[in-house]
């Protein structure tokens, strides 16, 4: 994930909701979103090179989340893979918290992240560039490429539209719609507004969109999760080509502790 808005505990009979972006290279090889063979609990999308994940939810509600943390240098080769953080935060038992403290020690092993971890009782996040792990405030908050909160014009923008659909939205199904379209906007802000990471003013343009449209890198997906207040989750998920068209729609819905109520549709593969 690159661009999450989200908002926590606000949402009367919604826990959390979650809008996102996964903007990656399009020729590492993914799986849609889905429930797992080897860990059917888990709901989510899957990093088919190193097995890792960029954002799932499990049936009773356990969800985690990473972006990448921009640096000049950019990523080395030798560190581990950082969606391994949450698919293990996914396996376990650990609260939100807890684990995010734990992570805190080990983070100098893992290239620039940003982690978001959840269950019944609490929302944590952690990152490398950052000496603690925190509990986060009910409330609306977002993360890109930055740490936490930090005001880029497309988490602001997002934040925004999350924030008045979430009252006023005439159901779940107008609500995922509304979100996946406002995930989809490739519009680029102004070069007064951008941020200024080091990596140069066209690079800077290109990333700035909340959909990344380009052949080599770019938005593979979008994505809005709810998980409400009894524990049962929907996630709505649009894949992308490097051209920007959809290429396949998934719907899956989990409810614990009953069997799960699974539902998908899809435009092509």
């Amino acid at each position: 994930m690159c661009l999450i808005a989200l908002a926590w505990r606000t949402i009367p009979g919604i826990r959390l909701l979650v809008a996102a972006n996964r903007d990656e290279y399009h020729t590492r090889p993914t799986a849609h979103a889905a429930f797992w063979e080897d860990a059917p609990d888990i709901l989510g999308g899957r990093d088919l090179q190193d097995g890792g994940t960029w954002m799932g939810v499990t049936r009773d509600g356990r969800f985690a989340a990473l972006t990448n943390h921009r640096s000049q240098s950019g990523p080395q080769a030798a560190m581990r893979s950082r969606g391994h953080l949450v698919a293990e935060y996914l396996r376990g038992t650990a609260p939100a918290h807890a684990y995010c403290q734990s992570v805190a020690a080990q983070a100098g092993h893992y290239n620039g992240f940003n982690l978001l971890a959840g269950d019944s009782g609490e929302l944590a996040y952690v990152g490398n560039h950052a000496p603690n792990a925190e509990i986060l405030a009910p409330g609306f908050h977002n993360l890109s490429n930055a740490r936490l909160n930090t005001p880029w014009p497309k988490a602001v923008g997002l934040t925004g539209v999350l924030q008045a659909l979430s009252t006023s939205a005439r159901d779940e199904d107008a609500l995922a719609e509304a979100l996946l379209d406002a995930l989809a906007d490739t519009r680029r802000p102004s070069d007064n507004d951008l941020p200024d990471t080091g990596i140069g003013l066209e690079r800077e343009r290109m990333l700035a969109p909340r959909m990344i449209v380009a052949p080599v890198y770019g938005t593979r997906s979008g994505c809005v999760l709810i998980v409400r207040e009894d524990g049962s989750t929907r996630l709505d998920e649009r894949s992308y080509d490097p051209a920007g068209r959809i290429i396949r729609e998934v719907s899956e819905s989990a409810r614990s502790p009953s069997p799960i109520n699974a539902s998908a549709s899809v435009m092509a593969s």
